[in-house]
């Protein structure tokens, strides 16, 4: 597997960029909103909050973090990443995503997933691309689902959260065999928002 840095994937609406500093204050006025943060491991509420995300991000080893930027406004409305990379498995994950509710249910999640399982699949040559979701987390289980990505089972008490709950995860995959139908399917998602 190859994967080359730094990696910038460009879409029709979303840009994928490398997460720096710099977007904090961007990231501050995209995660501000309580309803992103309810059944995830971060919270961003202050300049600093967003500032700390960064920083943490950046420091987490064996990951890749990305800035999601909406093409039309050149702003950052939310993240994510790769991580858990496994060169020698051909295998990573995609997660700790998430968006500003203003683009939920919009192409911009569907287009950000698109352009980094296309690099997972056909650039850097992954068998295996990892999602995983909080068992209470119903729209994020539907929006992998959607991608056509296969769940795989719970990971029983799996973490503590940052308010001590204790998680139970959701796993899914979706692998090399299974991409052409996964993009195909992407694809006709992403032109029904086209026309």
């Amino acid at each position: 597997m190859n994967m080359t840095t730094p990696l910038v994937l460009t879409g029709v609406n979303v840009t994928l960029a490398p997460l720096e500093l710099r977007h904090a204050e961007d990231l501050y006025e995209a995660g501000r909103f309580p309803d992103i943060w309810g059944l995830t491991q971060g919270r961003i509420q202050s300049l600093e909050d967003a500032k700390e995300y960064v920083s943490k991000a950046l420091e987490q080893k064996n990951a890749f973090p990305f800035v999601i930027v909406e093409q039309k406004t050149q702003k950052a409305v939310g993240s994510t990443r790769f991580y858990d990379i496994s060169i020698p498995n051909k295998s990573l994950e995609i997660g700790s995503t998430w968006l500003t509710p203003a683009m939920w249910r919009t192409s911009i999640n569907t287009e950000a997933k698109y352009l980094l399982l296309k690099y997972c699949f056909e650039t850097a040559g992954a068998i295996r691309v990892q999602l995983k979701t909080d068992s209470r987390n119903g729209r994020s289980q539907k929006a992998i689902e959607r991608l056509g990505a296969v769940k795989e089972g719970v990971l029983r008490n799996h973490m503590i959260l940052p308010d001590g709950y204790v998680r139970d995860t959701i796993y899914y995959s979706i692998l090399d065999r299974e991409w052409p139908a996964v993009k195909a399917r992407l694809e006709g998602f992403l032109k029904s928002y086209i026309d």
